[in-house]
């Protein structure tokens, strides 16, 4: 979809499309949420398009927030949020729900709303429930507005890793061994569900990575090396999602691989690997974007292997309906197979994660990747697609 064809009245002058950036959030993610929308926001061409910052509070209040990028920074090992930045503390920025409208409207309590413009695309850079799980994309589904990324399908099964796992399988991608634990067997059969957990080790061994199903960014995540750590580990993912993931520990490499869509449909990025961090037990949050442990692009692997890896990373794309992007996880293992881990359907977009450091070592950089994410969106419908 090109500007041109962007809705206009008879006596409006053309105008550059306008890009609403949605970040923070409600989910234990908000924080880096907000860091990558401080990226994109230096990045975004502005002289290309019309930007309109709107903060999610960590309560769910969406706000109009400050255009300041530098303010969206880690600083001191502290990730910042929404209220620091947001311009008003009652204020709210509503989005239209009309198909035929897109204005977006500001108000306070006393005041008169104030009209901010249509918005042409939605940016959602966030990350985890309530933002990357597919509720934002039906919003915005309702509000006839397009939007950078994967449909509400999509977002959904790159959210929940036990469906997610389950398509996988079904499209014949090999995935690790794993179990869940849902609500109501953990709050009804406590001991009975713990024994699972203790057999399932039986059965495939120590360590378990104890994780919950509907998180990212690594929050929440235990490696547990035996018994004696495993009730605390259960509380840990418990206390972000009520339905936890265990999995068995591959070994093997870390290796993951970015997808991004072209007018011709969706290509693989060079592959990165991730090696065991010295300080961490595992890449964790804080090894991740604290410590910023550095990944390796290209990945050294042999030509057979990279040809693979990035085929399958198009498979799993394909396999769940993604759309835009998406970062493909995998363990190639001790048997040179592939195992896919998870896929990230907004994967982490600070300068110094994995995702844009793939697709420049491919030869795209920063701003081309944001430009070509908001083009795909803006040439992309709403509804049944």
């Amino acid at each position: 979809m090109s500007t041109e064809n962007l809705p206009q009245s008879p006596d409006q002058p053309s105008r550059k499309p306008r890009v609403a950036v949605v970040f923070g959030g409600r989910s234990s993610e908000h924080g880096i949420s907000v860091v990558t929308a401080g990226a994109v926001l230096k990045a975004i061409d502005r002289t290309k398009y019309d930007v309109l910052p709107i903060g999610i509070t960590a309560d769910g209040r969406w706000a109009l927030t400050a255009d300041e990028p530098d303010r969206m920074a880690i600083t001191d090992r502290r990730t910042p949020n929404v209220a620091e930045l947001a311009e008003s503390d009652e204020g709210g920025v509503v989005l239209p729900v009309d198909p035929a409208n897109r204005e977006v409207v500001y108000s306070e309590p006393g005041s008169v709303p104030k009209a901010l413009g249509e918005v042409d695309v939605v940016f959602p850079v966030l990350h985890g429930p309530y933002g990357e799980d597919g509720t934002l994309q039906g919003l915005l589904e309702l509000s006839g507005v397009p939007y950078v990324g994967s449909g509400v399908l999509a977002s959904a099964v790159g959210q929940d890793k036990e469906y997610m796992k389950r398509v996988f399988t079904s499209f014949g991608l090999k995935v690790g061994p794993y179990m869940v634990i849902r609500p109501r067997e953990w709050e009804s059969h406590e001991s009975a569900a713990r024994k699972r957990i203790v057999d399932f080790a039986g059965e495939h061994g120590w360590p378990l990575f104890v994780k919950p199903a509907r998180a990212g960014s690594s929050i929440g995540i235990t490696k547990v090396d035996d018994l004696s750590g495993l009730d605390e580990a259960i509380a840990e993912a418990r206390s972000h999602d009520p339905k936890i993931l265990i999995e068995a520990a591959v070994r093997g490499r870390e290796i993951e691989c970015g997808v991004l869509e072209f007018e011709d449909g969706p290509r693989a990025s060079v592959p990165a690997e991730i090696p065991p961090p010295d300080t961490h037990a595992y890449y964790d949050f804080e090894a991740k974007y604290i410590d910023s442990t550095p990944g390796v692009v290209p990945a050294p692997l042999t030509d057979e292997e990279t040809a693979e890896v990035r085929r399958l990373a198009v498979e799993a794309f394909e396999a769940a309906s993604c759309e835009g992007l998406v970062r493909a996880d995998f363990f190639l293992d001790e048997d040179g197979e592939f195992v896919i881990n998870e896929i990230n359907t907004m994967p982490g977009f600070t300068p110094i994660s994995m995702y844009p450091q793939m697709w420049q070592a491919t030869g795209i950089g920063y701003p081309e990747l944001v430009d070509r994410l908001v083009q795909a969106a803006l040439r992309r419908p709403t509804g049944l697609r």
